[in-house]
């Protein structure tokens, strides 16, 4: 048997199906404002994600899985156009994403999106392009850039790149409901000028912190943000959750900022950890709410932000 001819493939007429994947974030290690009045947060990628998969159709309109992945299927839209694409095709979103949580299920969703469209297209799908196809469609967390970084939620732009921690556990307590993350981001929020000199001062103490890998120090500055988070968004689980972290040894409290969750940040690598991991569990689950575990993630060539065209 003869080997077939290789033959050139042309983006969106041979190259007809991408995947993609992207992580969300358990909430923010850090959220605040600074002296220039800039709102950001600094993210904490976890192994839960959003998974994408586009197949391009030439002869109908784009649609997108489940149907009321409306912004996914905005984005794919403007992909579409931005190239001259006719036609459209089928999105299918797959996410283990909580909604309404504050765990980026909506951003992580858009990354995906962005990736594995993006890819079938041929266009830009670096972190700074994503930004801008997500910009106008609405304030997104930096989930499309691996790692842990400071990043302008509002603004949709990458502030800092910090890298990322040893590897960490989340045992977290959902107290329940739902937020528009949306709606709570169009709130405008106004802090005294000694409160945004602490935030640039937690900022710098995270960069730092990360970059020594001193998951107490990441420990101590996330507890403080979850504190200060206190008057805009409380978490009525979060003294306890403080309690249990001094009891436990572990490095302190992240919760998520713009949305129902706090838990105990746990040092993965540390000895006894599967005991105390236990231990933690067993603790919160003696509070009100929901108890769940989130994982670290550590930015490689494969995850976050691998796509697959074929």
């Amino acid at each position: 048997m003869t080997e077939p001819a290789l033959v050139a493939r042309r983006v969106a007429v041979d190259l007809n199906e991408g995947t993609a994947v992207a992580c969300g974030t358990f909430g923010e290690l850090l959220q605040g404002v600074l002296p220039d009045g800039t709102d950001f947060l600094a993210t904490f990628p976890i192994t839960h994600g959003t998974r994408a998969w586009f197949r391009y159709d030439r002869s109908g309109p784009p649609r997108v899985y489940p149907a009321h992945k409306t912004k996914s299927l905005r984005l794919t839209r403007a992909m579409l156009a931005a190239c001259d694409a006719a036609g459209g095709g089928s999105l299918v979103l797959d996410s283990d994403l909580l909604v309404g949580k504050g765990l980026a299920s909506s951003s992580a969703d858009l990354v995906a999106t962005a990736r594995a469209v993006g890819a079938v297209l041929g266009l830009d799908t670096s972190p700074a392009a994503i930004e801008d196809w997500l910009r106008p469609i609405e304030p997104t967390d930096g989930v499309m850039h691996p790692g842990i970084v400071l990043f302008e939620h509002r603004a949709v732009r990458l502030r800092a790149r910090l890298g990322a921690l040893p590897p960490t556990t989340v045992v977290a307590v959902d107290e329940g409901g739902l937020l528009d993350t949306v709606a709570h981001n169009r709130r405008i929020r106004r802090v005294p000028p000694a409160l945004a000199a602490e935030y640039a001062r937690l900022a710098d103490d995270l960069t730092a912190a990360v970059r020594r890998q001193d998951l107490a120090a990441v420990g101590a500055v996330a507890t403080r943000s979850a504190r200060l988070n206190q008057g805009w968004l409380p978490k009525r689980n979060l003294d306890a959750l403080v309690r249990m972290a001094d009891d436990l040894g572990a490095p302190g409290v992240v919760c998520t900022h713009s949305g129902t969750m706090a838990g105990l940040l746990l040092d993965a690598s540390a000895p006894g950890h599967p005991g105390t991991l236990a231990a933690a569990r067993a603790a919160c689950a003696r509070l009100p709410g929901t108890t769940s575990v989130y994982r670290s993630t550590t930015p490689s060539p494969a995850f976050p932000g691998s796509t697959h065209a074929s």
